[in-house]
């Protein structure tokens, strides 16, 4: 299910944005700080319960989320720093977000807390795995590109089905999703990486 198959083909798809970037003159820590903006929008929207500016913005985080990275390589400019900052503010945004969305009623706060714990476990274990002399991985059955996708696809249905099954919106069901596959991907990751352990 994961996305990261297209983590190579990256620079291709980004090719039109990255001339865009360079002409406007943006640096990687602008599109970072960008996408930081976009998401806590977007979690201002959902909280407030407009789903299509919510899922507009949350596009827009992932188109940025992307591109950053992306210039960086292109301009051979990848820093520690600059790494850093992006991982702060991608775990921010994924806060942002869920929160936006149980805060403005589409989920409780306890289906809340499992999507945010899932979500920020399994983060953490990828690059955890850095850490302790393994190398980054970001394996698993559903990494940050497929929740950003799923986001957008669920608050497109919300916005066709705004009804409520079983207690939970699309978006409610989504972020039961976040949470079990959240800590299924923390697993196989905390695996994979104590098997692989020095």
């Amino acid at each position: 299910m994961t996305l990261e198959i297209l983590r190579p083909h990256m620079k291709d798809i980004m090719a039109p944005f990255i001339t865009a970037s360079r002409k406007i003159g943006l640096t990687p820590n602008n599109l970072t700080v960008g996408a930081f903006l976009t998401a806590a929008a977007a979690g201002i929207f959902f909280f407030l319960g407009n789903v299509l500016f919510g899922t507009l913005l949350v596009a827009f985080n992932a188109l940025l989320d992307g591109l950053d990275g992306a210039l960086a390589r292109a301009e051979n400019i990848q820093s520690p720093r600059g790494d850093f900052l992006d991982h702060v503010v991608d775990r921010y945004a994924d806060i942002f977000i869920i929160t936006g969305i149980f805060a403005g009623g589409y989920a409780s706060w306890q289906v809340g807390v499992l999507a945010l714990t899932g979500v920020l476990m399994s983060s953490y274990l990828g690059t955890q795995a850095q850490a302790v002399g393994v190398g980054r991985y970001y394996g698993g059955v559903l990494g940050r590109a497929d929740r950003l996708v799923l986001i957008l696809c669920a608050g497109l249905l919300t916005m066709v089905v705004p009804a409520f099954f079983l207690g939970l919106s699309i978006l409610g069901w989504l972020l039961v999703v976040f949470g079990v596959m959240g800590h299924i991907t923390a697993a196989q990751r905390f695996l994979y990486i104590w098997r692989r352990m020095p």
